[in-house]
């Protein structure tokens, strides 16, 4: 079997009910394996001049190279902010095992009908 290009996106957004609408739809349309949230994180960072402090949901979705595009598409479609963050890590190496079955549920297509 051919090495699977793992990555992880993450992203942060205003509530817990957001992210798991967010993670479940990618995993439904089989652009991610898996998303997980942390529920709450608290963030820090300058926004049009002035700095902030929010507390957010934390969104992590294991996916493939060859899908990350569209899982981000998502993400950005769905996502309540005017700028999300999103950002994509590459996984350098991991359980033989959970990669192979991450690559089995991810698929790269952008028209899976039987996704919703």
């Amino acid at each position: 079997m051919a090495e699977v290009e793992a990555v992880l996106l993450i992203t942060t957004l205003a509530a817990r009910d957001e992210a798991e609408s967010i993670g479940e739809a990618l995993v439904e349309k089989r652009l991610a394996a898996c998303g997980s949230v942390v529920p709450m994180v608290h963030s820090f960072f300058r926004w049009k001049g002035s700095l902030r402090r929010e507390h957010e949901a934390l969104l992590l979705v294991k996916t493939t190279k060859a899908a990350s595009a569209a899982a981000q598409a998502e993400i950005r479609s769905r996502h309540s902010y005017e700028n999300p963050e999103i950002l994509e890590l590459p996984v350098s190496g991991g359980s033989a095992e959970y990669l192979h079955w991450l690559a089995s549920e991810v698929s790269p297509r952008l028209s899976d009908s039987s996704a919703g």
